[in-house]
Parts: C-alpha cells; structure tokens; sequence
C-alpha cells in the first residue's frame, strides 16, 4: 500500500518494510541535531522568533514544493479543521513549548523529559482506541526508556527553582507531541505527507509568524552575524521540512508507539556525534544504555509489526 493521495513516494519503497524504519532514523538524527544549533541561536535570538522564522520558511518550501507538483488542495474539505487542530498540537504548542523551554532550561533536562513522549503517545491512543495497550507494549516502551535515563544520568540533571519554568514546558511539549502523533495517522494517510504537512505549518504560520515579528522587534536583528541565519535556514528545512516529512510518512505506516518509541535513539546519535565531533569516550554505560534502548525499539517495532500482520489476516478472511 502507498499514499492514495501522494504518489511522489514510490510505491516499491513504501511496500518495503524497511522504509518507514530508515525514516524514522533519520528523523532522530535530524531532530537530534537541534537542541546544540538552537542554543546557538537562542543566545542572540528570543526563542518566539526562532519559532516564527522556523515554522514560516517551513510553509513557504513546502508550499513552493506543493505548487511545483500542482498538488495543494484537500479533497475532503473537513480534512483542513483537522489538520489545522493537528498544527496546534503538532506544531504551534509543540515548537512554541520546546523552543521556549529550551531556553528556559539545561540540556540534559530535556533530554530527560523526552522519555515521557512515548508514554504520552501511547496513553493517548489507548483513551482514544487507536491502539492496544498490552504488558508487553509497556515493558518495551519502558526497557527503552531505562537506557535513556542510563545514558543520561539523572544526577546530571538540575530540576531546581531556576528550571521548574522551562521544565514545565517541556513536559507540555512531550503531552502536545504526544497528542499529535496519535492521533494524525488517518488524515496523513489519507492526503499524504506532503500535502499534510504543508497545511500543518500553513496553519501554524498563522499564528507563530505574526508572535515571531513581534518578538523579533525587542532586538537589533540587523546585528546578527551571517552565520546565525544560516543556522536559522538548516533549522527550518534540515531539522524541520525534512524530519516532519519523514515522520509523517512514518506515521502512516506504523503505529504511533513504534513512532514515539524510536524518539529514545536521540541521545544515542547525539553522544555518538560528539564522540566523532568532539573526541569524547564512549564508555560501557553507553553500550549498555544502546543495547536496551534498541532492544526495546526492536520489541515495540516487532510487536507492531505482530499486530499489523494479524489485522491484515482477519480483514483477509473477512
């Protein structure tokens, strides 16, 4: 099966079982680069304008990309309140929370609070019965989540008066992420990544676009250095366009605990890449930390795939 309404993916990779896989790697890679470059850009700029310019230059190459393929309206006219609602979660709260608690508090604290994502996206589909919840879900999930906190390290951590803000708004942001990746698979499967994703951030332009100016205003932005918004351009197509396409065609593959699960693989690229970028050692806490964080990816990704196969032979009978 692919897109009915996109056929830009092709259909020998998305019958591939690997390919929403190798999507998802790369949408932690991408996602994981973000937090070091945001900082960068957090230190001259207020974190609402870093957001407006993100989600605005998002709309703009998606749109452009759209028009080329003369692909831009909804055919159900009810799928754009749905994917504006999607936008609110997916990214209007999601970027404005993240961005803003970023700025607001350590690293390693959101790296930290990341782990409640998967746990948020999977309760939320068990209220709304877009997915089972089972012991061996959970146990997955959680095996996954104990390599992240391994990895971590908790005491490296600082949740004290300083951060409860920004720490806050992160937890918002894994509830918001959370929503939006349990509940956007029908609407994406139905239009495709592409055409989805542009109404996503058209929508969500509307209102960061406008809060970003106005942030922008209480600073000389005519002062930033080139490089700044060179920076500024990778964060809005590298660790955006590009990632939310890539998990947007992953969530119409796969169910949303493997999407949320596979968020645990950040840290892991993010410590590999300073090891290669920044000579730092990689010690036995880190084998141990990568060997139950993909375990517990591979666990959550076969039962997935259990599930699917099991639906797919009873529609058969039927």
């Amino acid at each position: 099966m692919y897109f009915a309404g996109d056929p830009f993916l092709n259909e020998k990779t998305a019958k591939s079982g690997y390919s929403p896989i190798a999507a998802l790697l790369c949408v932690q890679a991408l996602f994981g680069s973000l937090p070091v470059i945001a900082k960068v850009v957090l230190a001259v700029m207020p974190a609402v304008s870093l957001v407006g310019f993100r989600v605005s230059i998002t709309a703009v190459a998606l749109i452009i990309v759209q028009a080329f393929r003369k692909r831009l309206w909804l055919h159900d006219r009810s799928d754009y309140w749905r994917l504006g609602i999607l936008s609110l979660f997916g990214v209007t709260l999601n970027q404005l929370l993240f961005i803003g608690g970023l700025s607001r508090t350590k690293a390693s604290n959101t790296s930290l609070l990341a782990v409640t994502i998967p746990i948020f996206t999977l309760a939320v589909s068990a209220i709304l019965g877009t997915e089972k919840l089972t012991l061996a879900k959970l146990g997955s999930i959680a095996l996954a989540g104990v390599g992240v906190i391994l990895l971590i390290d908790p005491r490296n951590a600082s949740f004290s008066s300083q951060t409860t803000q920004g720490d806050m708004m992160i937890i918002l942001n894994s509830l918001s992420f959370g929503i939006y990746v349990a509940t956007s698979k029908d609407v994406i499967t139905r239009n495709g990544a592409f055409r989805s994703m542009m109404w996503v951030f058209v929508f969500s332009s509307l209102v960061c676009l406008p809060l970003g100016i106005v942030s922008l205003s209480t600073v000389d932005a005519a002062a930033f250095d080139s490089t700044i918004w060179w920076l500024i351009l990778y964060i809005a197509l590298g660790a955006t366009a590009v990632p939310y396409l890539l998990n947007a065609f992953a969530i119409s593959k796969v169910s949303p605990s493997v999407v949320a699960v596979f968020i645990y693989l950040q840290p892991l690229i993010g410590f590999v890449l300073a090891s290669i970028f920044l000579n730092e050692v990689l010690d036995l806490r880190f084998v141990v930390a990568a060997f139950l964080v993909f375990a517990g990816v591979y666990l959550t990704t076969r039962q997935s795939s259990a599930t699917a196969a099991e639906v797919e032979q009873a529609g058969q009978k039927t």
